[in-house]
């Protein structure tokens, strides 16, 4: 809404602006005061920073700090088909003479990407993956070792860095043929590395069993009442001094719940879903039953449906 002399009223009125016209309309006689308006607004909203000087509108896709070119740099591509033409072809020719230094780098980010989308990480853990290999790849120390475990041990540091962390096992199913023991290593290595150069050390955060759990129960296909009890069993077995990981407590806690309910899993499912060996959820079962009545919420099971729990 404006205001703008409208020669029909012979006075000064309030304006409408039609953006599918671009006109300018008198609000009370209707007369179209100017016609196919260019608009200089942006075509969708941008959320720079207000305080910079430089607004990213209309400069094409986003940039990315970690490249030289911040990514922006322009690549010609070989026509679809078989043949090309002359002019394609020797646009091809100066595009692989032209050297890119962040080509391995791009690469690198292409696979960490595949990677996250796999496993249906956010933008921020990939980001962050991106940004430790980054670090990694500046101290030259990576040449030589096997890449897809270094790309998939970023991964692994970047979801635990943003409280979202995967099992080894998890990352491993998208790390392109790296194995477990390949990715561990990597993981210490780039560790290393990193403490070295920062002199510090590296923050890896805290792995607890709920940080698993509620991706576990999915897995299983468990109901929300049982779930809600495997969550509040699992926060209560951190006040107990059980020397089991987290992802082993995990798994144990869901096969307990899972005896109580009506919709009870095979152990060797409960093994599938979450990763762990059958042998391992039993020794972890057989170190949280003495606790069961402390465990089980009242709301789920009562003290007489306890004895219905499979001894160890």
């Amino acid at each position: 809404m404006g205001d703008a002399f409208c020669p029909d009223c012979k006075r000064s009125t309030e304006t409408v602006f039609d953006h599918s016209a671009g006109d300018t309309v008198c609000s009370e006689c209707g007369l179209v005061l100017e016609a196919h308006s260019i608009d200089e607004t942006s075509e969708w909203r941008t959320f720079a920073n207000e305080s910079a000087d430089n607004d990213p509108v209309r400069v094409g896709g986003p940039s990315n700090p970690l490249l030289t070119d911040g990514g922006l740099s322009t690549v010609i591509s070989k026509p679809n088909g078989a043949h090309s033409d002359f002019l394609s072809s020797s646009l091809g020719r100066w595009q692989n003479r032209g050297s890119n230094p962040d080509r391995s780098l791009i690469l690198a980010f292409r696979t960490i990407a595949t990677m996250a989308d796999r496993l249906g990480l956010v933008a921020t853990i990939k980001d962050r993956a991106n940004e430790i290999y980054k670090k990694v790849e500046d101290l030259k120390s990576i040449r030589g070792r096997n890449q897809d475990a270094i790309l998939a041990a970023c991964l692994y540091i970047a979801c635990r860095q943003e409280d979202r962390p995967r099992t080894v096992k998890e990352i491993c199913s998208v790390a392109n043929g790296a194995t477990k023991k390949e990715i561990g290593r990597a993981k210490e290595f780039i560790v290393k590395q990193l403490e070295v150069e920062m002199g510090q050390s590296m923050e890896m955060g805290t792995i607890h069993a709920g940080d698993f759990l509620r991706r576990f129960c999915s897995h299983l296909g468990m109901t929300n009442h049982a779930v809600k009890a495997a969550q509040e069993a699992v926060q209560k077995s951190e006040e107990l001094d059980i020397r089991r990981s987290p992802i082993s407590i995990a798994a144990a806690v869901i096969y307990m719940i899972t005896q109580l309910s009506d919709d009870k899993k095979h152990l060797k499912d409960i093994s599938l879903a979450t990763g762990v060996a059958e042998g391992t959820i039993r020794n972890s079962y057989k170190d949280l039953y003495p606790y069961a009545s402390r465990l089980i919420p009242t709301s789920f099971a009562k003290e007489e449906d306890l004895k219905n729990l499979c001894s160890p």
